[in-house]
């Protein structure tokens, strides 16, 4: 595995450890709220990351691959409305919230993240593979 890949992965991890303690805190609790501004910055740091070292190498072979290509125009428009989704929601409950909305909200959230982890990992990374061993 390439040590981006490796490091992406474990990126995806740390993040979704965040979320859980966060939820497990709650966002009425001054902890869960500091968790919740850390996963933010955690997220925006691994998309930077993703769009500065991944994401180029890949854009470069779709210029000659119409397979890869389709696949990055997919993954680049669901990633609009995931980070859309994503802000709003670190947003909303940066300053706290109601439990019973943060639970939903947080439902909803932490299910499309983890489906676009799931992809990335078993799409894009692969993708990303056969051209950086």
């Amino acid at each position: 595995m390439s040590k981006l890949v490796e490091e992406l992965k474990k990126e995806h991890a740390a993040i979704a450890e965040i979320l859980v303690k966060v939820r497990e805190l709650g966002i009425g609790s001054p902890e869960g709220r500091t968790l919740l501004i850390s996963a933010k910055e955690s997220l925006l740091a691994h998309l930077r990351k993703e769009d500065r070292e991944l994401y180029p190498v890949l854009r470069k072979k779709a210029e000659s691959d119409e397979r890869l290509k389709k696949t990055m125009d997919v993954f680049a428009k669901d990633m609009e409305s995931i980070s859309q989704a994503a802000l709003d929601f670190f947003n909303k409950y940066s300053q706290g919230g109601s439990g019973v909305d943060f639970a939903r909200d947080f439902g909803r959230l932490f299910i499309v993240l983890r489906g676009r982890i799931n992809k990335e990992e078993d799409i894009l990374y692969k993708e990303y593979e056969k051209l950086c061993p």
